[in-house]
């Protein structure tokens, strides 16, 4: 048996038949790191952007994107997600934003890959309402922090804090 679950004996990608799975509570939570200059940290922080409130309409693509999921990623199941919350909090000794996210259904299947998504579209909106300003910003360790539910249970990312 392949331990891919997304391919299949021959090598062929296919889309997971969760049917004969379980209705679940399932939740998964996903953070990531943008790091820019002090004077466009600032201008976030002060609201003085040019383009609007950054950290609220980068929470708003988040949110959006997490829903979107299916849409972006192939092989992704379409989800009637019942919680998508997006986090961003400012870190000025690191000059950086920690944006988390955190999905939650009740489902046959997990949903990492929507607090990954939320994650990310997050962090590249917060860096597309900033390039003017500073196009060397960069993103670091986005990962999954934890999943909660389903088949395999609980889990909890063991990599240090960042």
């Amino acid at each position: 048996m392949n331990p891919l679950t997304h391919v299949d004996d021959s090598g062929a990608a296919n889309m997971v038949d969760v049917d004969n799975k379980s209705v679940t509570s399932r939740s998964a939570s996903a953070e990531g790191f943008i790091y820019m200059n002090k004077m466009t940290f600032d201008a976030v922080i002060e609201h003085s952007n040019k383009k609007g409130d950054v950290i609220a309409t980068a929470k708003i693509a988040g949110i959006m994107a997490a829903k979107k999921c299916a849409d972006l990623i192939p092989l992704c199941h379409p989800l009637m997600l019942s919680k998508v919350a997006v986090e961003i909090t400012p870190e000025a000794e690191k000059l950086r934003f920690r944006v988390t996210s955190t999905c939650k259904l009740s489902g046959k299947t997990g949903v990492e890959m929507e607090a990954l998504t939320a994650v990310n579209v997050a962090l590249l909106t917060l860096f597309d309402m900033c390039k003017a300003s500073d196009p060397e910003m960069h993103f670091e360790h986005v990962r999954v922090l934890q999943k909660l539910g389903g088949k395999s249970g609980n889990w909890q990312s063991s990599h240090k804090e960042h």
